[in-house]
Parts: structure tokens; C-alpha cells; sequence
């Protein structure tokens, strides 16, 4: 999928490029950036970094990867925490924009990114996360764009310090360990946890209660209610076409270029393509719901896409549910939903 949130070490992700969070002055430190020399080869990275000289703070430049598993190093000089005040939101931002488009420069198919200046530069990881999320999800929505962008963490700390999503998906967490975790972090007492979540403006809504009908044993899986987690095939005898000639339809009803709707979608170019010339007899799920987002349809519309592909909503599935509730809310911005998502353990939306 073209924007993805995975848990690694980024010296053992595989990309184009990799990006690292360097020192302005040729040299390099502990961190992510003293693990990345050391991974590719530091002698020889040190050498080629020298070749750079100083970098300014908010701009990047390229090196070959060496013993990466990447073609380039997109080094790049993130800024570090003065309070907020002095222009450290727009140079974190231009460090996204200049590595990316380096990236694209070099004719890059993929790039990796760590959650860039929030180690030793001390900035706020909630703060950070945004800014990666709203700089990636921008470039990747333009034209001539097609690329992969991995954001890359080493534990889901930042998706914790995220205040909104914090309480987004709070009831899809055990509640004792949602008020353990937010008085360690904001040092609130349980009662004004409490306050602060029943206040919160955008509630996605009890998540413990279906909120369609359990559906109807078929016969095709054994029906357990805390365990099944698969497609709901109805098998209705539609061929092999009827998602392809539906989605079509809906692009057409809803006027919108091919270009929007996969990029909105999270949907690679070549897949988006094989599924519209027929080459893809039976998408994913979290394909077709990443069309549901990304052409925005309603629940009825919603419904019916997936009923083409022989599926339908799992009221006993997180990820199903959370669509549901996003449908319902008018909330269609598929990098914030997949970014709910990461936090509740569940499969992204896209392919």
C-alpha cells in the first residue's frame, strides 16, 4: 500500500531509501542516526558524508545506503526543541518535504522514515506524529506521485502521546490499562481522565455493543462471537466482474478522477489498474474498504460495494467497526484512520 505504519528497527527495513535523522556537521552520534552508520558501514557512509559537508537545518541530502538493505540515505537535519517558538514546527515539516522529494528526484519506488527529531532533540512525539502524517499523506496525494512511504517505529509510545487518537480508541482498549496509561503520561487522576474523555468532542462510540445485528450462521465457518474474524461471504452467484463494474459505477455516480480515488483509497497505481481491466478476480477486504473511505460513500453505498465483492461488515471485528463509526462520523481521511488502526493492533486499510 502506498502508506504504511510498521514496528521495526529501520536498519532492517527494506526501501529505496532510508531516512536518518542526521547531525548538520559531517559526524554522527548514538540514536538512530549512530545505528544507521553503523548498519551501512560507517567508515565508509563517514566518508561520503564528509563529501556533503554541512547540511541546514530542514534540508536533506543523499548517500549511497552501502550495507543497508536501501539504494540511499536521505540525511536530513531535524530541529530540535526550543519550547515551539522558534520556527521548530516548519523546519520539522521541511524535513519531510526535502526528503521526500529527494526521494522522488532519484526516482525512488519506496522510502522509510523514523518519527523524525523526537529522540535527543526532545520534540514532542504527539506534535511530531502529526507533522509526518499530514507532510506524507500530502505528497502522496499528488499526480505524479507513486511511491511507498513507511513510517517506521520502534514501539507505539508516540501513538500513545497522540491526545486526540488517545481517546478516539480508547473502549477499544482494557479501560484499567487506558487510565494507567494516561496518568503516567498526563498525570491526571482517574475522575479527570473521566471528565476529559466524556468532554472529548469526536467519539467514535461504544465499541463493545455490534452496532448491526449479529449476522446469521451460513455454515462456511464455525460462528464464535469472540473469535471470528473473517470476510463474510454471501456467495449470491454475482460473476466474477460485479466489483469491478460496481466500483466503476460509484466513480462515475460520485465524479471523481481514477488519480483521487486510489491515492484517497491508499490503493497502488498497478493494483487500482488490475482491478478496473478485470486482472483481479477477488480484492482484499481492507482493499475494498479502503474504497469505501476513499470514495466516501455512505453506509448504504458502503454496504453495497462490499456486498459486490461477497463480503459485508464483521460487527464482531475492530477494524470493521471502526470503519463503520468512521462512515457514520464523516470521517474519511484514510491516514488518520489507518492511524487508529496501527494503534489498535488492526490490519490497514488499502492493499
Amino acid at each position: 500500500m502506498p502508506f504504511q505504519i510498521i514496528r521495526n528497527d529501520i536498519t532492517k527495513v527494506k526501501a529505496d531509501a532510508i531516512v536518518n535523522s542526521a547531525n548538520p556537521k559531517p559526524m554522527y552520534a548514538s540514536g538512530t542516526d549512530g545505528a544507521i552508520y553503523k548498519a551501512a558501514g560507517a567508515d565508509l557512509l563517514l566518508a561520503e558524508r564528509r563529501k556533503i559537508g554541512a547540511i541546514k537545518c530542514g534540508d536533506a541530502a543523499v548517500t549511497p545506503a552501502f550495507s543497508l538493505k536501501a539504494k540511499y540515505i536521505i540525511h536530513t537535519v531535524a530541529p530540535a526543541w526550543y519550547g515551539g517558538d522558534k520556527g521548530e514546527f516548519e523546519a520539522l515539516k521541511s524535513c519531510y518535504k526535502r526528503s521526500l522529494e529527494k526521494a522522488y528526484e532519484f526516482g525512488c519506488e519506496s522510502i522509510a522514515f523514523p518519527l523524525l527529531a523526537t529522540g535527543v532533540y526532545g520534540f514532542p512525539k504527539a506534535d511530531a506524529l502529526r507533522i509526518a502524517m499530514d507532510e506524507i499523506g500530502s505528497f502522496l496525494m499528488r499526480d505524479e506521485v507513486d511511491m511507498t512511504v513507511k513510517l517506521v517505529v520502534f514501539d507505539d509510545k508516540a501513538f500513545r502521546l497522540s491526545r486526540n487518537l488517545f481517546f478516539q480508541v480508547e473502549s477499544f482498549i482494557d479501560d484499567e490499562a487506558v487510565i494507567a496509561a494516561h496518568k503516567e503520561e498526563y498525570g491526571l487522576s482517574n475522575r479527570a481522565f473521566e471528565r476529559e474523555r466524556a468532554g472529548f468532542r469526536f467519539e467514535l462510540g461504544d465499541f463493545a455493543t455490534p452496532l448491526y445485528p449479529a449476522p446469521k450462521p451460513t455454515g462456511m465457518y464455525p460462528f464464535d462471537q469472540s473469535t471470528f474474524d473473517k470476510d463474510l461471504y454471501m456467495n449470491d452467484g454475482k460473476d466474477d466482474n460485479s466489483f469491478q463494474e460496481h466500483l466503476l459505477k460509484l466513480i462515475i455516480e460520485k465524479d471523481v478522477d481514477n488519480t483521487t480515488v486510489y491515492k484517497s483509497s491508499n490503493v497502488t497505481k498497478g493494483a487500482f489498474s488490475k482491478i478496473m481491466c478485470g486482472d483481479t478476480k477477488k480484492p482484499q477486504k481492507k482493499t475494498v474498504l479502503g474504497f469505501c473511505i476513499g470514495l466516501r460513500l455512505n453506509m448504504e453505498e458502503a454496504e453495497g460495494l462490499l456486498a459486490s465483492a461477497d463480503m459485508a461488515f464483521n460487527p464482531y471485528n475492530k477494524r470493521d467497526k471502526l470503519v463503520i463509526q468512521c462512515i457514520q462520523c464523516g470521517q474519511y481521511d484514510i491516514y488518520e484512520i489507518n492511524e487508529m488502526l496501527f494503534i489498535c493492533g488492526q490490519p490497514l486499510l488499502g492493499n
